[in-house]
């Protein structure tokens, strides 16, 4: 599924990112080749950062 559409970052990128070590979310925007720009996906990122890269699934707001 994709968190941040400006950079077409996919929660399975997400989570390989904070896997490979990333802890913060402009870590996560460098290691995906992206970077900061709406600022729309920052609370899911962290939200996935503190699960340990878990799926979106459970990380994205509920509509």
């Amino acid at each position: 599924m994709y968190i941040c559409l400006c950079n077409g970052m996919t929660d399975a990128q997400i989570s390989a990112a904070v896997a490979a070590g990333a802890s913060r979310p402009k870590e996560v925007y460098c290691a995906c080749g992206g970077r900061a720009q709406c600022g729309n996906c920052t609370a899911t990122i962290l939200t996935m950062i503190r699960a340990g890269g878990d799926s979106a699934a459970s990380a994205a707001p509920a509509a």
